[in-house]
């Protein structure tokens, strides 16, 4: 491996969701008192931690204004510089454009190229559903696909969620504005609150991708055997009455049970009047279920397939 293509720098994110607190708390700790401990574990790549969105870890809200984790597309970039007033207007499109500029810029020819100041950033966040400790990756080769099996192996509780239907470059995603970028999505917790296992959980997903880094650079990966994923499949809305309101709820047997089979036949909703609505698609594996976030969309879950990765 030339050097151009290690990890000389890695970024770690917390507070891209001010009310996701695991990560909040992880790097102002590390901030604290534990940056010589991850140069340690760590030492061949520059480590940089950063809070992303202050406004809102201050406000304990998901955003001030807009999703953080949704500005990060060509578009919306491209538009934050074209229009100055309208970032000034939006507390997350004026942190996009500042954090791409440090971090980047995404779409800029030396970042393709491997010239970008980040080569890598870990995106730390909460979910309020029972989907234990996550790996989110958006690509799948062979350096994401040995991160994963490596990542489970040091954590065999943990999940991996694929999430490359489409180009890295096109989710506007903040861990993309990195030359590679994953997320890490540890619950459940409420938005809020801090949990002792789920922080502790989010430490351990952190630093054991620091310890792949490290091998990485040192080319010293050894071969894993392929690990059990999910490939994420599609959103699923909530059923929608006549008003245009929701109408049902998960069903108490789907609810909590994330990355456990659904199957055809299955019930998944229960309305307001105790009736069941059971599951007539493929047999699935849903997770993100019953994500508070995502509520306001009426977004019930997202479905998935399993894989080998």
């Amino acid at each position: 491996m030339d050097a151009q293509h290690q990890i000389k720098s890695t970024v770690i994110v917390g507070g891209t969701h001010g009310n996701e607190l695991s990560g909040v708390q992880a790097v102002t700790n590390y901030l604290a008192n534990g940056e010589s401990k991850l140069s340690s574990i760590a030492p061949s790549t520059s480590i940089t931690l950063t809070l992303a969105n202050k406004m809102a870890i201050q406000k304990r809200t998901r955003f001030v204004d807009e999703d953080l984790n949704r500005q990060f597309s060509r578009e919306k970039l491209q538009g934050s510089l074209n229009d100055s007033s309208a970032s000034i207007q939006c507390n997350e499109r004026t942190i996009a454009a500042e954090f791409n500029q440090r971090f980047g810029p995404k779409f800029s020819m030396d970042n393709a190229q491997g010239k970008g100041r980040s080569d890598f950033i870990i995106d730390i966040h909460n979910t309020t559903s029972n989907m234990g400790p996550t790996l989110i990756i958006l690509v799948n080769d062979e350096f994401h696909q040995q991160l994963a099996r490596y990542v489970k192996q040091q954590m065999p509780h943990s999940y991996i969620l694929v999430e490359d239907y489409q180009d890295y470059q096109s989710f506007a995603y903040l861990c993309t504005v990195g030359r590679k970028g994953v997320m890490i999505e540890v619950g459940p917790q409420a938005h809020s609150t801090l949990r002792a296992k789920i922080y502790e959980q989010t430490v351990a997903m952190t630093e054991a991708i620091l310890r792949f880094i490290e091998l990485y650079n040192q080319q010293n990966v050894a071969h894993l055997a392929p690990v059990e994923a999910f490939r994420l499949g599609k959103e699923i809305a909530y059923p929608k009455g006549p008003n245009g309101l929701k109408s049902a709820m998960i069903h108490p047997r789907l609810d909590k049970n994330d990355y456990r089979l659904l199957k055809r036949g299955d019930p998944c909703f229960i309305d307001f009047d105790g009736n069941e609505i059971v599951w007539t698609e493929e047999d699935t594996y849903p997770h993100f279920i019953g994500e508070a976030a995502y509520d306001h969309l009426c977004l019930a879950f997202a479905t998935a397939s399993k894989i080998e990765f």
